[in-house]
């Protein structure tokens, strides 16, 4: 039974070889890379820098320091991801990372030096040395976007692009191969409304699902919109429990929603303290870096001090005098941060900020492997919508960034190999038992009160048995007619279905994966949990795998 969102019928039609849809430090990667393949398409759903890259605060971690090796920032991921990371995967990460990061520079991106003229290095979390490379003191995402798009500028006449685009279903081919995807253009021109592009190849960088909480460190575009696309068309997603809630976040107040400011790891490698009301710091004892553990230690030290004492949040303390912290520290190191404070009234030189956990980023997404394939032909992820394998079950600090560059490199590469030899696909009508899915816009608000009350950074089974069946009947409230929101809020909801299925099944508390009533990690809960909508009763249905390193089973050249 397979499933699509009710749209228009395609008016116009576009062709390149290869599609990618998002416009982050993946998409862009990717597009850039693709071109040795052929014609390239580039597609985003708002401009070419609202992804949210740019948002990106701490950096990138490469083993780039003298004394630094590949060796010690594979060990750092491995234990950080607590068991579930696919070890090859991490290994290409770190040993292909740092040429990444200087073919990065050499695009024009420009890294914050030391008075030597070196790369400047931070510390954050998980990390044992310093190793994150950062720009503009905490604008690293903002400087990474800025040099991706002006390089992608001097393509002219190679890539294509097509912005306030939103992809709504995966064309495929008569073997079931990617062939191309539906999207809606929301402008005015020759390609306005929904439209097809014809491709050999479907690349989807698409972000993260952030949306689907109440409060999150992530853009207002990020729905999930490509992993959903996927999931309905017969993709594997996997490692979708283990989200990610970033420990310091600012607290604006219980009813906050939407996108919140974040207050960067990198503050804390620079010595800034966790205290609770009485200034007692609470992570001290909990772990040996203190709060510069992994960061599903340091949110799950905060959500017990606040159960412990009843406060609706903690402090970070990063006054003057603290470590060397300085109002001339805060200026030249963390601008954007200090500037995100005074604008809600707080001084961080001088006061302490209210944080709390919020949802930051999803280990999880569309199953890949190690060339970014999916377990449907010519269809390709990389960045927070691909699960390679690298994160495990909780990411190491900045090595998203990283994983962007080097996951969208290889599958440039494995373009290049394929592409040239391979016939354009004819996409093919959708089969007699298509299903057209669409629900209300209302949807997306109660999904994420849903999924922030029971599958938040506390569960539990009685959570998750309240938030499944809260979804079920979410299910049921269709839409009358196809629009923006209506199919932002049928992506989330697939995707907070398939989150709620794996950390039912996941009898175990391990990374970013907390159940109160299985407090223990488990040897047997290492596996893989692989997600997919069944074709017969469009049900999803979730399995364990056992953990791979570099291949996938099913995945097919």
């Amino acid at each position: 039974m397979v499933q699509r969102l009710r749209a228009p019928h395609p008016g116009w039609r576009a062709y390149a070889d290869t599609v990618v849809v998002g416009s982050g430090v993946a998409g862009i990667t990717a597009a850039l890379a693709a071109r040795q393949a052929g014609s390239v398409l580039l597609v985003t759903k708002a401009r070419l820098q609202d992804g949210s890259t740019r948002w990106a605060q701490g950096g990138i971690a490469a083993a780039l320091g003298v004394g630094d090796t590949t060796e010690a920032h594979l060990q750092d991921t491995l234990v950080a991801g607590a068991g579930i990371c696919d070890e090859d995967a991490v290994r290409i990460l770190v040993t292909e990372g740092p040429a990444a990061v200087r073919r990065l520079i050499a695009l024009g991106a420009e890294f914050d030096k030391t008075a030597e003229g070196d790369i400047a290095l931070g510390r954050e979390g998980g990390h044992l040395v310093h190793r994150i490379a950062h720009a503009g003191g905490d604008a690293t995402g903002k400087e990474i976007s800025r040099a991706l798009i002006a390089a992608l500028e001097h393509t002219i006449g190679e890539i294509e692009v097509i912005d306030h685009a939103l992809v709504l279903d995966l064309l495929k081919d008569e073997h079931g191969g990617a062939a191309g995807v539906t999207l809606h253009v929301m402008g005015e021109g020759a390609r306005d409304g929904v439209g097809a592009v014809h491709a050999k190849a479907v690349v989807l960088a698409t972000g993260g699902m952030g949306q689907v909480f109440d409060a999150t460190t992530n853009p207002s575009v990020a729905t999930g919109d490509g992993v959903a696309m996927a999931l309905r068309a017969g993709a594997t997603v996997a490692d979708l429990e283990f989200v990610q809630f970033h420990p310091t976040v600012m607290w604006l107040g219980g009813a906050a929603r939407g996108q919140q400011p974040l207050i960067s790891e990198a503050v804390r490698g620079e010595g800034a303290h966790l205290v609770d009301g009485d200034g007692v710091r609470f992570m001290v004892g909990q772990h040996p870096l203190a709060e510069l553990a992994p960061r599903d230690v340091v949110a799950k030290g905060i959500m017990r001090r606040m159960a412990e004492t009843g406060e609706p949040h903690m402090w970070l303390d990063a006054r003057t005098g603290v470590a060397e912290f300085s109002d001339e520290l805060w200026r030249t190191r963390f601008p954007t941060i200090r500037e995100s404070c005074l604008k809600h009234g707080i001084d961080p030189a001088k006061d302490l900020i209210p944080v709390a956990p919020a949802q930051h980023f999803a280990s999880g997404g569309l199953r890949t492997d190690i060339w970014g394939r999916t377990s449907i032909p010519r269809l390709y992820a990389c960045g927070e919508a691909a699960c390679t394998g690298v994160h495990g079950a909780n990411r190491l600090a900045s090595n998203s960034l990283l994983e962007g560059l080097v996951f969208a490199e290889r599958i440039g590469a494995d373009l290049g190999k394929r592409l040239p030899w391979t016939e354009t696909p004819v996409p093919v009508e959708a089969p007699e038992d298509v299903v057209d899915v669409l629900l209300e816009p209302s949807v997306m608000a109660e999904v994420q009160h849903t999924m922030t009350a029971g599958a938040g950074v506390l569960r539990s089974a009685e959570s998750l048995d309240r938030t499944t069946d809260e979804l079920e009947r979410l299910a049921e409230r269709g839409a009358e007619a196809p629009h923006l929101e209506a199919w932002e809020a049928t992506n989330l909801h697939l995707l907070a279905s398939a989150l709620v299925k794996g950390a039912s099944l996941r009898n175990e508390t391990r990374g970013s994966h907390w159940r109160e009533d299985f407090p223990e990690s488990a040897d047997r809960w290492l596996v893989r949990l692989a997600t997919r909508l069944d074709p017969g009763t469009g049900k999803l249905v979730t399995e364990k795998q056992p953990l791979r390193s570099a291949e996938m089973d099913g995945v097919k050249p």
